[in-house]
């Protein structure tokens, strides 16, 4: 028994059908969001105003006026507040599971948690009452 090129033909068409059928709605949604994204872009340089002033053609760097020596001190403020950032940032990516997964755990998770956010929470007071949070 041999296989023609049309059955084989008849095959591969069935299995772009299929495939088509499967991911048509995808593609015709990543097709809209680029149309409605480059729409977007061109209606807003049509409309805009172009008119900068010289604050905003001005450079901001960490909230003071650029410098040109690297090796100008730098307010250590500014990585004070990232480091806060970051421990209350890791704080909640803790929170996430531990919330998920509480029914599992049991009282020594509640506990280990309870203590965790304690330490964190005097860290917290421990930073606001040294004044690591105000601004000049």
């Amino acid at each position: 028994m041999s296989t023609s090129k049309y059955d084989i033909n008849c095959y591969i068409g069935s299995m772009l059908s299929e495939f088509l059928k499967d991911y048509l709605p995808i593609i015709i949604f990543l097709i809209i969001a680029l149309g409605i994204s480059c729409a977007f872009i061109v209606i807003n340089l049509i409309l805009s105003p172009n008119q900068p002033d010289p604050e905003k053609l001005s450079a901001y760097e960490c909230g003071f006026e650029p410098f040109e020596d690297s090796r100008t001190e730098f307010d250590v403020r500014f990585y004070l507040v990232a480091i806060l950032f970051i421990i209350f940032d890791l704080e909640i990516a803790f929170l996430f599971p531990w919330a998920i997964s509480l029914g599992n755990i049991g009282l020594l998770g509640f506990s280990s948690m309870m203590i965790f956010l304690f330490i964190l929470t005097v860290g917290f007071v421990y930073e606001w009452k040294k004044g690591a949070l105000d601004w000049e």
